[in-house]
């Protein structure tokens, strides 16, 4: 019996075959069970900000699992309050902001679609979200996912979501007196790292502060610094009614948070939401490690250098396959001009480098937010044989690819 066959049959078909089985890792690398080494440039889905087995990390999980892991959300510990200061300061919401902590970015979804409809209340029946926007696979946050696909297996969906375009054409059609709010994600990852267009969080903003709906945005897969800014909603210049953030500030440790701003804040009342494990003294001590060392180590200006030298460096691949590349700093998406994002994942892990598909012509890189010139040098070199691979593949298959040529 292989690994293999004890995941086939004691996990839940829902994630498909494993790719690999894991056994440790260490900054940006990973090895395997038969000890290949593996530069991680999907850091667990945008997850491991500091990369693996970081000391702040593992120091935080120790000497706060020696002294208090959990007592509930009947008592408050001192980890918790210092990370809900920590995350206002950060998310820029000033005495009024409170947060609310869940164990994942879901969980941070969940809450933030019950903050809308306590808003909302019978006035405010709709709820806009964009289309081909990825929230959560909860029955809530399903929801709001605009993919019809997802979905279908899980109808009927809870009622009241709308799903409009990523225009501000649509935006202005679609707001009004009866919207208690619109969901957005500032850069559209599981879509492809798809950006919004130039204005639109402008005029999201201004839109629904004209017709009284709150402004959520999902900073689940954008925060933590991983676009440049702390927050990616911060590159516009606005300030929304919440955002919801999980993934990197945990570094690994699973953690999520609703982050309120002004009246937003006053929604919650006693009774209407709660967590067993949210916000415990084990998760928040280890997310204000995480976030202290991005805060120390300068990591959001290392996001914004090394996202333009990667960019950079991968533009200047010669290869027919790549189309571009989009998104911000270190949340990146190389556009190809073949449906063959699976192969060249296949391929890279076959030369040592782990990166990530989420559409037939997109490869994600969301790699720790430690990554220097000696990742990027080894990406790249990495990168460039696993598309050489592919492109022997296509032309071999010149009948239906007679553009690629070597």
């Amino acid at each position: 019996m292989t690994w293999q066959d004890d995941a086939g049959r004691d996990l839940v078909r829902s994630f498909g075959d494993r790719m690999a089985m894991f056994v440790r890792g260490e900054g940006s690398y990973l090895w395997d069970a038969e000890g290949t080494r593996y530069l991680d440039f999907l850091a667990g889905i945008a997850v491991n900000s500091l990369g693996h087995a970081h000391p702040a990390f593992v120091e935080a999980i120790s000497r706060q699992a020696a002294t208090l892991a959990h007592v509930s959300n009947y008592f408050a510990t001192p980890p918790q309050l210092e990370l809900a200061s920590r995350l206002k300061r950060l998310a820029g919401t000033g005495d009024r902001g409170r947060i609310y902590f869940g164990n994942s970015g879901a969980e941070a979804n969940e809450a933030a679609f019950k903050l809308a409809r306590l808003h909302g209340g019978a006035d405010r029946p709709r709820i806009l979200a964009l289309r081909d926007a990825f929230h959560g696979r909860t029955m809530g946050t399903l929801a709001l996912t605009g993919k019809p696909w997802m979905q279908e297996p899980f109808l009927p969906m809870t009622p009241g979501v709308e799903f409009i375009d990523s225009t501000v054409e649509a935006l202005e059609a679609a707001l009004d007196d009866r919207v208690a709010a619109l969901f957005v994600e500032p850069v559209k990852g599981e879509a492809g790292v798809i950006d919004l267009p130039d204005g639109f969080l402008q005029a999201a903003r201004a839109l629904t502060g004209q017709h009284g709906a709150l402004l959520i945005v999902d900073e689940i897969q954008t925060g933590a610094g991983r676009t440049g800014e702390w927050f990616a909603f911060q590159h516009a210049g606005i300030t929304p009614d919440a955002i919801t953030v999980a993934k990197g500030i945990g570094g690994g440790f699973p953690i999520g948070a609703l982050i309120t701003y002004g009246d937003a804040s006053d929604l919650f009342y006693p009774g209407t939401h709660g967590s067993t494990f949210g916000g415990n003294a084990l998760g928040t001590a280890v997310a204000g490690a995480v976030l202290g060392e991005i805060e120390d180590a300068g990591l959001v200006a290392n996001a914004a250098e090394r996202g333009i030298q990667l960019r950079d460096a991968i533009l200047a691949i010669d290869s027919p396959v790549i189309g571009g590349c989009r998104g911000r700093g270190l949340l990146m998406g190389v556009a190809l001009r073949h449906p063959v994002a699976k192969a060249v994942v296949a391929a890279a892990q076959t030369h040592g480098l782990i990166v990530n598909a989420p559409n037939d012509e997109t490869i994600r890189l969301v790699p720790a937010l430690t990554i220097g010139d000696v990742e990027i040098d080894e990406f790249i070199q990495l990168f460039t044989a696993a598309l050489r691979t592919v492109e022997d593949a296509l032309v071999l298959d010149g009948a239906a690819h007679p553009e690629v040529s070597k």
